[in-house]
């Protein structure tokens, strides 16, 4: 019995996170980061909210991201999991099957080398799955919801990750 090609998971999208949590220099260091670990050219985030205590108010740019797709999400998440020794926690997945995890430092990522002008960074990295005719809840035209039968839960999405990528899914808290 053949698969349904409906029913095959594939990754949509993933998008790689840095905090900077202040503007100027180290929002700059974090940009070049994420320049260096990705290959791609990071945009800028906005802080939503006023908090005076922190000196933040709306507007102003406190953080960057990237979002790959296609070949380079791909490669860019064999070694993601490599850095975190291809484990993984259940409940790092949500209940729609997408997942997210943090990478301490990002010098534990392969072929990335230590620079003392940038420091250490951290960073997260998200993960959003979807199968063929996720489309229609997208498209101008003709919206529509995707029937709960399609939709992917988060066991699918952990034999997906273990399936693709070889990755330990650990249940209990453990480092």
């Amino acid at each position: 019995m053949t698969e349904n090609p409906m029913k095959k998971i594939k990754i949509e999208k993933v998008t790689v996170n840095i905090g900077a949590g202040q503007t100027g220099e180290e929002l700059n260091k974090a940009v070049k980061v994420l320049e260096m670990v990705t290959g791609a050219k990071p945009t800028r985030t906005k802080c939503k909210i006023k908090q005076p205590t922190w000196g933040l108010r709306e507007g102003i740019n406190i953080g960057t991201k990237v979002t790959l797709r296609g070949k380079k999400a791909e490669s860019f998440l064999k070694g993601a999991f490599l850095a975190r020794e291809n484990t993984i926690k259940k409940k790092s997945f949500d209940k729609m099957g997408n997942f997210g995890f943090g990478i301490k430092e990002h010098i534990d990522l392969p072929n990335v080398k230590y620079d003392p002008k940038i420091g250490i960074r951290g960073m997260d990295v998200l993960i959003t799955l979807e199968r063929p005719g996720y489309r229609i809840k997208r498209r101008k035209l003709a919206k529509s919801k995707i029937l709960h039968s399609h939709l992917i839960n988060q066991e699918d999405a952990i034999e997906f990750v273990k399936g693709k990528f070889g990755v330990e899914v650990i249940w209990a808290n453990r480092k």
